[in-house]
């Protein structure tokens, strides 16, 4: 029985042109070399080589088809084939069976061998290369979804949300670093370790009300799209939650993702003070302004009534009318204060505004036996300004230096610029003002003057935020305050010439 052409076949039609040429001549070779008899018709008879042709164009077939059609395509070369070695001794009168009987038997069993033994090898081939695939797949899946996992927890920890999922059980299985540093605000110590080994309503139980636990507690366990606000401590959370589903099973788990709005819900609440503080300034200002009426028939009847009443009432009539013009300027001044529209401005030189009104801050000054130095950086450039607004603020903050400081005071108007903003600081060397009150100094009404309206530095805070500028107040009891009102521009507007 010569089997070595099964290996021999079957490597031909499972390899490819220059494979299964290098085996073949391979085989050949062997063949020559040990076979016995030897001799070339005995090479020929038990290689196959005459059936070579049809072995190689067949091998691509033989790729393409199923199991049984390739254990077909193997019997259709290999029978003839072994017919062959077994029928041409017989042809040649060599008795190649004598010591069997019958042939007929020995032949039939020698065949079926052989047709048996390569439909097996066939067969165990293709299961080993099926295993060997499946292997492949599953291992090409297995770093598919790795990546996957990978990529989507890179994608989550890139995205700024807070997210966290839970299975069935309310059991924290993943969480993203935002996530964690959200957990590390209420429970530092907490590693990541720890917080997949808990159930989600430990983690803010210890931290909330038992209301609000209970509302965490269904939000946990309620498999269903949720949208919640919770508090906890000084923080305030709104929850999403979705379900988790796979395909029609029931939701086994949910995500979570937390969103910290305790800013916006501040600023929200500032912005209804805002609205009806807005809403009480603009009533405020409706009611001061009809007052005026009232106050100028007031006004007219006392000067009336001074014209026809003896000389020695000129007193009593002249604190009256002054009252009224204070009353009148306090009016004044509330409704400049009330002003919410945008101020019109123009392109001007802050200088100009100063020098205009340097003699009347010198009058000022010469009354109360103060001097006033000026100190103009010549580097200024123009600014968007309404000169009116910007003209009232200026003697606003004077005269509130001037007040400030006993005779020989001296008062100091000095600009510069400090970075991209132009500033202009009002020194005064009076006593100062005491640190307890600074903060309070802009809000409407305080004073620290016996006769003071309140209203003068809310007015100016109000003129410079309408020109997106600051002020800022530093004092030294007993060496004075310097207020600093500082203006911003732009690189392209124009310098000063």
């Amino acid at each position: 029985m010569n089997l070595a052409i099964l290996p021999a076949y079957i490597g031909i039609l499972y390899g490819n042109s220059l494979s299964g040429i290098c085996l073949a001549v391979f085989f050949l070779l062997s063949t020559a070399l040990f076979s016995e008899p030897s001799g070339l018709s005995d090479m020929v008879i038990n290689t196959g080589i005459l059936l070579y042709p049809l072995l190689f164009g067949l091998t691509r077939l033989f790729k393409e088809v199923k199991l049984i059609e390739k254990i077909i395509i193997l019997w259709v070369v290999l029978f003839p084939s072994m017919l062959f070695i077994v029928l041409v001794p017989k042809m040649k009168g060599v008795r190649a069976f004598e010591s069997y009987s019958p042939e007929s038997l020995l032949v039939t069993l020698y065949l079926f061998t052989t047709l048996l033994l390569g439909s097996l090898l066939v067969y165990f081939i293709e299961t080993a290369w099926d295993k060997v695939q499946i292997k492949d797949k599953m291992n090409g899946i297995s770093e598919r979804f790795m990546w996957e996992s990978k990529k989507l927890e890179q994608v989550t920890d890139i995205v700024q949300l807070n997210i966290m999922s839970m299975n069935g059980r309310g059991y924290v299985t993943e969480l993203n670093e935002f996530m964690l540093k959200l957990v590390h605000r209420h429970y530092p110590d907490f590693t990541r370790e720890m917080i997949l080994s808990r159930p989600a309503s430990v983690l803010f139980g210890d931290s909330v009300d038992k209301q609000t636990y209970a509302q965490l507690q269904e939000i946990f366990y309620n498999k269903q799209r949720s949208n919640a606000k919770i508090k906890c401590g000084s923080y305030t959370y709104q929850i999403y939650t979705a379900p988790l589903q796979q395909g029609t099973e029931p939701p086994d788990g949910v995500v979570m993702i937390v969103q910290d709005v305790t800013e916006e819900e501040k600023i929200r609440t500032e912005l209804d003070n805002v609205e009806r503080l807005t809403l009480v300034g603009q009533m405020a200002a409706g009611i001061t302004h009809e007052i005026r009426n009232p106050m100028a028939v007031v006004c007219g009847f006392l000067q009336l009534m001074r014209e026809k009443s003896p000389v020695e009432l000129d007193s009593y009539y002249q604190i009256v009318m002054d009252e009224l013009d204070r009353a009148n300027g306090i009016i004044n001044d509330f409704l400049s204060l009330a002003q919410s529209r945008i101020s019109d401005k123009e392109e001007v030189q802050l200088h100009l505004i100063i020098e205009e009104l340097g003699p009347l801050i010198w009058a000022d000054a010469n009354l109360r036996g103060q001097s006033v130095e000026f100190s103009l950086s010549p580097s200024l450039p123009r600014l968007k300004l309404n000169v009116r607004e910007i003209k009232q603020l200026i003697l606003n903050l004077a005269r509130n230096g001037m007040e400030a400081m006993d005779a020989k005071g001296v008062l100091t108007l000095e600009t510069r610029m400090n970075g991209n903003k132009a500033e202009l600081m009002i020194k005064d060397t009076g006593s100062g003002i005491p640190q307890d009150k600074l903060g309070n100094l802009f809000a409407p009404f305080f004073t620290t003057k016996n006769h003071g309206t309140g209203l003068g530095l809310s007015l100016c805070l109000s003129i410079a935020e309408r020109h997106n500028g600051t002020i800022k107040v530093d004092s030294v009891p007993g060496r004075g305050t310097v207020f600093t009102v500082a203006f911003p521009f732009e690189a392209e507007e124009s310098q000063a010439g």
